[in-house]
Protein backbone atom coordinates (compact mmCIF):
# COMPACT_ATOMS: atom_id res chain seq x y z
CA UNK A 1 0.00 0.00 0.00
CA UNK A 2 1.21 3.50 -0.92
CA UNK A 3 2.18 5.61 2.00
CA UNK A 4 0.12 8.79 3.11
CA UNK A 5 0.99 12.14 1.43
CA UNK A 6 1.47 14.27 4.43
CA UNK A 7 -1.64 16.88 5.67
CA UNK A 8 0.05 19.82 4.88
CA UNK A 9 -0.86 19.20 1.71
CA UNK A 10 -4.86 19.28 2.34
CA UNK A 11 -4.51 21.89 4.81
CA UNK A 12 -6.14 24.35 2.68
CA UNK A 13 -8.70 26.54 4.26
CA UNK A 14 -11.35 27.07 1.83
CA UNK A 15 -11.86 24.13 0.26
CA UNK A 16 -14.96 23.50 -2.15
CA UNK A 17 -16.07 19.97 -0.86
CA UNK A 18 -15.65 17.03 -3.48
CA UNK A 19 -18.36 14.79 -2.39
CA UNK A 20 -20.86 14.39 -5.81
CA UNK A 21 -21.50 10.62 -6.14
CA UNK A 22 -24.60 9.55 -8.04
CA UNK A 23 -26.04 5.53 -8.61
CA UNK A 24 -26.16 7.27 -12.26
CA UNK A 25 -22.64 6.85 -13.82
CA UNK A 26 -22.65 9.41 -16.10
CA UNK A 27 -24.13 12.22 -13.58
CA UNK A 28 -21.30 11.20 -11.08
CA UNK A 29 -18.40 13.47 -10.83
CA UNK A 30 -16.41 10.74 -8.63
CA UNK A 31 -15.99 7.13 -10.37
CA UNK A 32 -14.07 5.35 -7.47
CA UNK A 33 -14.61 6.17 -3.49
CA UNK A 34 -12.12 5.64 -1.32
CA UNK A 35 -13.59 2.95 1.59
CA UNK A 36 -14.32 4.40 5.17
CA UNK A 37 -12.07 3.83 7.61
CA UNK A 38 -14.02 4.21 10.54
CA UNK A 39 -15.69 1.59 11.65
CA UNK A 40 -18.04 2.69 14.38
CA UNK A 41 -19.25 6.54 15.54
CA UNK A 42 -20.67 5.48 18.83
CA UNK A 43 -19.69 3.29 21.57
CA UNK A 44 -19.91 2.59 25.01
CA UNK A 45 -23.28 2.50 26.80
CA UNK A 46 -25.60 4.89 24.98
CA UNK A 47 -28.93 3.45 27.25
CA UNK A 48 -26.99 5.00 30.24
CA UNK A 49 -26.58 8.85 28.71
CA UNK A 50 -30.38 8.52 27.76
CA UNK A 51 -31.20 7.65 30.88
CA UNK A 52 -29.25 10.22 32.92
CA UNK A 53 -26.60 8.19 34.15
CA UNK A 54 -23.97 9.76 32.41
CA UNK A 55 -23.91 13.47 33.56
CA UNK A 56 -20.64 14.71 32.97
CA UNK A 57 -20.31 15.38 29.08
CA UNK A 58 -16.87 16.67 27.75
CA UNK A 59 -16.60 17.65 23.78
CA UNK A 60 -13.68 18.05 21.87
CA UNK A 61 -14.38 20.92 19.58
CA UNK A 62 -11.89 22.59 16.67
CA UNK A 63 -10.77 26.18 17.64
CA UNK A 64 -10.55 26.80 13.47
CA UNK A 65 -11.22 25.93 9.55
CA UNK A 66 -9.75 22.42 9.21
CA UNK A 67 -9.80 19.19 7.20
CA UNK A 68 -9.93 16.51 9.34
CA UNK A 69 -8.41 13.46 7.53
CA UNK A 70 -10.47 10.46 8.15
CA UNK A 71 -7.15 7.77 9.38
CA UNK A 72 -6.78 10.56 12.12
CA UNK A 73 -10.02 10.08 13.00
CA UNK A 74 -9.81 6.62 13.19
CA UNK A 75 -6.64 6.43 15.05
CA UNK A 76 -8.08 8.93 17.94
CA UNK A 77 -11.19 6.74 18.16
CA UNK A 78 -9.01 3.71 18.81
CA UNK A 79 -6.79 4.92 21.06
CA UNK A 80 -9.82 7.20 23.24
CA UNK A 81 -12.29 3.73 23.00
CA UNK A 82 -9.36 1.49 24.23
CA UNK A 83 -7.98 4.11 27.70
CA UNK A 84 -11.77 4.13 28.45
CA UNK A 85 -13.14 0.72 28.33
CA UNK A 86 -9.67 -0.09 30.31
CA UNK A 87 -10.47 2.09 32.92
CA UNK A 88 -14.02 2.56 33.09
CA UNK A 89 -15.63 -0.17 31.37
CA UNK A 90 -18.99 -0.19 30.75
CA UNK A 91 -19.35 3.33 32.18
CA UNK A 92 -19.29 5.59 29.34
CA UNK A 93 -20.68 6.84 25.79
CA UNK A 94 -18.35 7.83 23.47
CA UNK A 95 -19.00 9.53 20.16
CA UNK A 96 -17.21 10.76 16.78
CA UNK A 97 -19.52 13.23 15.27
CA UNK A 98 -17.65 14.90 11.66
CA UNK A 99 -18.52 12.31 8.86
CA UNK A 100 -16.01 12.51 6.61
CA UNK A 101 -17.39 12.90 3.10
CA UNK A 102 -15.23 15.16 1.21
CA UNK A 103 -13.37 13.07 -1.21
CA UNK A 104 -9.30 14.11 -1.46
CA UNK A 105 -7.51 13.79 -4.91
CA UNK A 106 -3.55 13.87 -5.35
CA UNK A 107 -1.91 13.57 -8.44
CA UNK A 108 0.81 11.32 -8.70
CA UNK A 109 4.09 12.42 -9.36
CA UNK A 110 7.62 10.38 -9.67
CA UNK A 111 10.37 10.91 -7.03
CA UNK A 112 13.95 10.18 -7.05
CA UNK A 113 16.70 10.87 -8.66
CA UNK A 114 15.93 12.02 -12.39
CA UNK A 115 12.84 12.26 -11.92
CA UNK A 116 12.24 16.13 -12.66
CA UNK A 117 13.52 15.13 -16.35
CA UNK A 118 11.22 12.54 -17.08
CA UNK A 119 8.28 14.34 -15.18
CA UNK A 120 7.39 18.30 -14.61
CA UNK A 121 3.74 17.70 -14.26
CA UNK A 122 0.81 19.92 -15.02
CA UNK A 123 -0.57 22.78 -13.16
CA UNK A 124 -3.42 22.64 -11.02
CA UNK A 125 -3.38 18.91 -12.07
CA UNK A 126 -7.26 17.39 -11.09
CA UNK A 127 -5.79 13.93 -9.41
CA UNK A 128 -7.44 10.54 -8.38
CA UNK A 129 -8.95 9.93 -4.88
CA UNK A 130 -7.04 8.85 -2.33
CA UNK A 131 -9.05 9.35 0.96
CA UNK A 132 -11.85 11.10 2.72
CA UNK A 133 -11.92 13.84 5.03
CA UNK A 134 -14.40 15.96 6.92
CA UNK A 135 -14.42 19.75 6.74
CA UNK A 136 -14.80 21.29 9.82
CA UNK A 137 -15.69 25.07 11.05
CA UNK A 138 -14.30 26.92 13.91
CA UNK A 139 -16.12 25.47 16.59
CA UNK A 140 -17.45 22.16 15.42
CA UNK A 141 -17.99 19.14 17.34
CA UNK A 142 -15.06 16.74 16.81
CA UNK A 143 -15.16 13.76 19.98
CA UNK A 144 -17.95 13.37 22.84
CA UNK A 145 -17.32 11.78 25.68
CA UNK A 146 -20.43 11.12 28.57
CA UNK A 147 -18.83 9.64 32.05
CA UNK A 148 -20.19 8.93 35.39
CA UNK A 149 -18.35 10.34 38.21
CA UNK A 150 -15.97 13.78 38.42
CA UNK A 151 -12.94 11.52 38.54
CA UNK A 152 -13.20 9.99 34.84
CA UNK A 153 -13.80 13.65 33.48
CA UNK A 154 -9.90 14.55 34.95
CA UNK A 155 -9.48 11.08 33.38
CA UNK A 156 -10.81 11.90 29.81
CA UNK A 157 -8.99 15.55 29.90
CA UNK A 158 -5.99 14.00 30.02
CA UNK A 159 -6.82 11.31 27.38
CA UNK A 160 -8.13 14.46 24.94
CA UNK A 161 -4.49 16.10 25.72
CA UNK A 162 -2.78 13.23 24.56
CA UNK A 163 -4.42 13.41 20.97
CA UNK A 164 -4.15 16.93 20.23
CA UNK A 165 -1.06 16.05 18.33
CA UNK A 166 -2.77 13.45 15.91
CA UNK A 167 -5.35 16.09 15.03
CA UNK A 168 -4.77 19.51 12.77
CA UNK A 169 -5.18 22.69 13.99
CA UNK A 170 -5.94 23.46 17.37
CA UNK A 171 -8.68 22.06 19.55
CA UNK A 172 -10.40 22.64 23.02
CA UNK A 173 -11.96 20.72 25.38
CA UNK A 174 -15.87 21.89 26.71
CA UNK A 175 -16.97 20.10 29.84
CA UNK A 176 -20.42 20.14 30.77
CA UNK A 177 -22.46 18.94 33.93
CA UNK A 178 -26.12 17.95 33.20
CA UNK A 179 -27.22 16.78 36.36
CA UNK A 180 -29.05 19.35 37.02
CA UNK A 181 -31.01 20.03 33.78
CA UNK A 182 -34.43 18.84 33.49
CA UNK A 183 -33.98 17.36 29.64
CA UNK A 184 -31.67 16.71 27.53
Amino acid sequence: MASLRKATSYSKKRVVPYTRVSKKRQKSFIKTVPPQKIVKFTMGKEHLFNKGKLPHCLTLVSEEKVQLRHNALEACRQYINKKLDKEFSGQYMFKVIPFPHHIQRENKMLTGAGADRMQTGMQLAYGKSMGKAAILKKGSRIFFVTVQNPKAVQFVRKIFKQIKSKLPGKVKTIYEDISNKKDF
